[in-house]
């Protein structure tokens, strides 16, 4: 098993998902080493949500699923970035392709992203 570095950075782990095909970055998110240990295993990207403080499987609610392609390890060994086949509309909760959707423009934020559903019929009144 390939050993990351858990404890350095408290037991969580940045994870960065990029679009397999386009080189699009879709998210940042964070996994523990269960999720991580899933993620190997099922080839499906599963992250740890510290909003919910729970496991999360990419798209078990959306169906916006992330299928992995390629992982690489940073240097430290504390952060990973997967290359995915995105497997549905968007990466981001919000509805966008991406979760980095806002552009700084100034001292404001532009939206320059495609919005693909309405989070609130896909998700009901939760995120």
């Amino acid at each position: 098993m390939i050993e990351l570095d858990f404890e350095k950075t408290g037991g969580l782990i940045p994870a960065i998902a990029q679009d397999s095909a386009t080189g699009q970055v879709l998210m940042m998110a964070f996994m523990n080493r269960e999720a991580w240990e899933l993620t190997l295993r099922t080839g499906i990207m599963h992250y740890w949500s510290r909003s919910r403080n729970q496991l999360w499987k990419k798209g078990e609610s959306s169906g916006n699923v992330q299928e992995v392609k390629e992982i690489r390890v940073d240097c430290d060994n504390d952060c990973v970035l997967v290359k995915v086949r995105q497997v549905g509309e968007a990466a981001c909760h919000t509805g966008f392709v991406s979760c980095f959707y806002r552009v700084v423009d100034g001292g404001t934020l532009r939206e320059d992203g495609v919005k693909v559903f309405d989070p609130k019929q896909v998700y009901g009144g939760k995120k």
